[in-house]
């Protein structure tokens, strides 16, 4: 079992910034896709942004030129930089590592709240 715990949710207002880490209890492989969802009130959880071992990203249209997911295999950990927050960006917002067929898991998630 692997736990992941994330940081860094909070309230801001709308075109602040944010910085969310996300820290793995095992080594991250280079097998490991680590990602964010988020879900907010009434609505399904969606991917908002994840990495493979190979660096390459991926992000719903809604957050791209404003997020950025990076990770740090060294630090077992992942993070996303949101830039520019909008009151849409208000969920919970969890992490993910994953290798497909294989294995999945979720943090406990942290609140992400953007005032207008």
């Amino acid at each position: 079992q692997v736990q992941l715990v994330e940081s860094g949710g909070g309230l801001v207002q709308a075109g602040g910034s944010l910085s969310l880490s996300c820290a793995a209890s095992r080594n991250i492989f280079v097998t490991d896709t680590m990602g964010w969802y988020r879900q907010a009130p009434g609505k399904q959880r969606e991917l908002v942004a994840q990495i493979t071992g190979a660096r390459v990203t991926d992000y719903v249209d809604s957050v791209k030129g404003r997020f950025t997911i990076s990770r740090d295999n060294a630090k077992n950990t992942v993070y996303l930089q949101m830039n520019s927050l909008k009151p849409e960006d208000t969920a919970v917002y969890y992490c993910n590592l994953k290798r497909p067929s294989t294995y999945n898991y979720w943090g406990q998630g942290t609140q992400v709240t953007v005032s207008s």
